[in-house]
């Protein structure tokens, strides 16, 4: 096996006028204007419509190569695409290879009869996806009205990531590309085409059963190889000959070091390696990271209905996570460094999932090694969402291939959840209005392509992961998709239908998927695609930077329930992101309070893909909101939370671990200048892996006639000497007699860290610790000064991001410091 990479310097037009501009590659069409300031900035005022109409468009891209007497003596010469989006045609040396229509696949194609030794050259040109889509034309009676919001119609059509197109969230962007590696791999004899990896568990010991599939040219005196690498950097070596196209051999662990997801162990890795050998001399090899464990869904039946439990070597857990979109809508700037960045800022919020949603991409293979060695488990849906299909014979071939590819590439990984067949599209066929009006032909496709076509498909290729037809679902089969007593469910009924945060304890799904709350990115964000005029949430840029349609007046509709009127537009910025993580955070706390009847919560979403207000807890610059400080809380490991009903409050604790853990609770009632009102003392154990109410106060008569005056403080304090602290509160905070606070602090320097120590006079509510140029995260965040002894803030030095501070005065001297009460006059 011999590789020769393609990726670097090509050259690129646009194919009807342009002259060629240097291009790297992987790149598509947007970063090869942009490299060269051919193009403004997309992402900056209202850019975005400009840089569509760009993809109405044809473009070219070329290269010239070498081939080397080696690699042309090879029996077979393949030109390997592992990303072309989407529409391409492939030229060697001015003849046509390929067409290809699938951005999701990889193109394996035989191409040494085009090519010659020596100097070669390789051209591909993309068409236009916008025309595409536009003049599809659809048999009679299979006509296609429905749109995904905020995407351009038609967008199904291609299988090109839809939210390219647009979204609710997303710029209208369709680039074009060679967005991932390109080759060219020779072999002679034979080369390994696939391993299966197996996995079979029993007490205190693994076999794995590993299934090699050859590609053979001809006959030779083949045998495999297989070194097995410990965690511990031990290595065994086995051999087998093989007679077959297919060969089966089974390595025994003994004392097996089990992966576990973030929060319930380690994540040791094995390293298998598969070797093919023709007379002693390696012909291919293929290396795999594995973690050994058991994972799947429990559907167990209780006295509530159907569970939805992720079980982890025997164990149920609950799942603390939020739904993944890609990073970027220029997918070549999705670099394996902003995958580590994002998926290190879930493990320090406690995430154990993320899923993987369906109108984007299959991330890289670097993505899922990230989850591997994180310990994330990633909930899969394959790349189809809220959208109809006409599902032609062509279609058909197409998305059974990019499965295949897809399931093959992923199916090894520790962190592999759950396969699942798309996005809200049951669900679609069974509610949604706009769903109906089309052809009962088209609905029936549904089940064939999604309970019928794919499942088999994705058992062909993974033999032991599980398959969920769609997300939300009962099990399929339009059977009442959104059942509360069954499978997942995504609830919106706040945010778009208005309802209350409160709203969320009247529900207790078995598993909530998707649910969500927007709000505005930083003051920081927000002045890089906006002019000073812009800065007015109705303005026509930041409207255009919202694409969920009436969404900025949801964000006021929501504030006048809870706070009072911002004083300026940066701190309407600041109170939408504690308006988003106070909605959920309720969402969360209570299913985690209802642990074993909801085992899952995943928000709707963890990032964005260009600058925006949406539903993100980190947004495109990689900034915490609000949202994702408190999910470092509602989603820690123990975890304690307050309910109140009219003026009784109970305290909660959710026990996320594997031990038993003794819990002090410690409530007071007090004014809002830290007199004590009252006070107790609660001391409990809470089981491992369950939620324990620990006690229910009931303060009528002491707050009677002062509800705006006061607030009760629960400090947790846990055995592992860590602690929280909640407070609840009788009124709104839009009704509370908040005083200024009068907030000091001071800063301290160890060898790697700073120390922020906070202080206030009065209860200071959703403290927020930024800096006008430097980029930062804190130990904590938004959180409330609750007494005079205040708090302390750690700050990693590796944690600071942009402009450099030299030390602790210079910290001290660019902090900014503010509180729910600097937010209006």
């Amino acid at each position: 096996m011999l590789k020769q990479t393609l990726n670097g310097s090509w050259s690129m037009r646009e194919i009807t006028e342009g002259s060629w501009i240097p291009a790297q590659i992987p790149g598509s069409v947007m970063s090869t204007l942009l490299a060269n300031r051919l193009t403004p900035d997309p992402y900056y005022r209202d850019n975005e419509y400009e840089a569509r109409e760009l993809f109405r468009k044809d473009y070219e891209f070329q290269r010239d190569f070498h081939v080397s007497e080696e690699l042309y003596s090879k029996q077979r010469i393949e030109l390997v695409c592992y990303g072309l989006d989407t529409l391409a045609e492939i030229y060697i040396n001015n003849t046509l290879l390929a067409k290809t229509n699938n951005m999701h696949r990889t193109w394996h194609l035989d191409c040494k009869s085009l090519l010659k030794q020596g100097d070669n050259q390789i051209r591909i040109i993309f068409r236009s996806p916008i025309n595409y889509i536009e003049g599809y034309e659809p048999e009679e009676g299979r006509e296609i009205h429905y749109v995904s919001h905020g995407a351009m119609k038609g967008n199904q059509y291609l299988r090109k990531a839809h939210s390219m197109f647009g979204w609710d969230w997303g710029a209208q962007i369709p680039d074009a590309g060679i967005w991932r590696d390109i080759e060219l791999i020779g072999f002679s004899g034979a080369r390994i085409a696939d391993v299966e990896i197996l996995q079979h568990h029993e007490k205190e010991q693994v076999q794995l059963e590993i299934v090699t599939s050859l590609d053979r040219l001809q006959e030779g005196d083949y045998s495999l190889e297989y070194e097995l690498t410990t965690p511990d950097d031990q290595r065994f070596t086995y051999h087998s000959k093989v007679d077959k196209d297919v060969g089966i051999y089974y390595i025994t662990i003994d004392d097996p070091k089990l992966w576990w997801p973030n929060g319930y162990g380690d994540q040791p890795l094995y390293q298998l390696k598969v070797t093919l050998l023709n007379h002693g001399e390696a012909y291919d090899e293929k290396s795999y990271t594995l973690g050994l464990r058991t994972l799947t869904i429990s559907q167990e039946k209780d006295q509530w209905g159907t569970e939805f439990a992720f079980k982890v070597n025997g164990i149920k857990i609950f799942i603390k996570g939020a739904n993944y979109i890609p990073e970027d809508t220029i997918y070549s700037h999705i670099t394996k460094e902003r995958q580590e960045y994002l998926i290190n800022s879930c493990i320090k919020a406690n995430y154990n999932c993320l899923r993987i949603w369906g109108g984007g991409y299959y991330p890289s293979d670097d993505f899922y090694d990230l989850c591997d060695r994180y310990g994330i488990i990633v909930w899969q849906d394959l790349m189809f969402a809220c959208n109809v299909y006409d599902l032609t014979k062509e279609f058909e071939e197409n998305i059974i291939e990019e499965v295949k590819d897809n399931v093959r590439r992923l199916r090894h990984h520790a962190s592999l959840g759950l396969w699942c067949g798309n996005n809200e599209i049951e669900a679609a066929w069974d509610q949604w209005e706009a769903f109906t009006g089309h052809s009962q032909s088209l609905r029936a496709d549904y089940i064939k392509q999604f309970e019928y076509i794919l499942p088999k498909v994705v058992k062909e290729m993974d033999r032991q992961t599980f398959y969920w037809p769609s997300s939300p679902s009962s099990g399929g089969c339009f059977d009442q998709p959104d059942d509360e007593n069954r499978g997942d469910v995504h609830y919106w009924a706040v945010w778009h239908g208005l309802k209350p945060f409160v709203d969320y304890r009247n529900y207790y799904f078995r598993f909530c998927s998707e649910f969500g709350f927007q709000s505005f990115p930083s003051f920081k964000t927000v002045n890089s695609f906006t002019e000073k005029a812009d800065r007015n949430i109705f303005s026509k840029v930041m409207e255009s930077h919202q694409k969920n349609q009436a969404a900025n007046g949801k964000i006021l509709y929501y504030l006048s329930e809870n706070f009072l009127y911002p004083k300026d537009f940066e701190s309407l910025l600041y109170v939408s992101q504690i308006l988003q993580g106070v909605a959920i955070k309720f969402g969360v706390e209570h299913w985690r309070r209802n642990r074993g009847r909801c085992m899952g919560s995943l928000y709707w979403q963890l990032n964005d893909n260009w600058p925006v207000a949406s539903w993100s807890s980190i947004d495109y610059y990689g900034r915490w909101k609000a949202l994702h400080y408190m999910a470092k809380n509602f989603y820690a490991p123990i975890a304690g939370s307050l309910e109140r009903t009219d003026r009784v409050i109970e305290a909660h604790i959710q026990n996320e671990t594997l031990k038993d853990t003794k819990c002090e609770v410690i409530l007071t009632l007090k004014t809002m200048d830290f007199t004590i009102l009252d006070k107790k003392t609660y001391s409990v154990t809470v089981p491992a892996l369950s939620s324990l109410a620990v006690c229910k106060e009931d303060y009528e008569d002491l707050v009677k006639g002062q509800e705006s005056k006061v607030f009760v403080e629960a400090v947790f304090i846990y055995e592992n000497g860590e602690e929280s602290t909640e407070i609840e509160l009788f009124k709104p905070y839009k009704h509370l007699d908040l005083e200024e606070p009068k907030i000091q602090y001071q800063v301290d320097e160890e060898e790697d860290h700073y120390i922020i120590s906070l202080s206030s006079e009065r209860l200071a509510c959703f403290v927020e610790l930024d800096f006008a140029e430097t980029d930062a995260i804190f130990s904590d965040n938004y959180f409330h000064l609750t007494a005079k002894e205040g708090k302390r803030v750690e700050l990693k030095k590796s944690d600071l991001f942009g402009s450099k501070l030299e030390n602790s005065e210079e910290l001290a001297k660019q902090l900014l410091v503010r509180s729910l009460r600097d937010s209006y006059e």
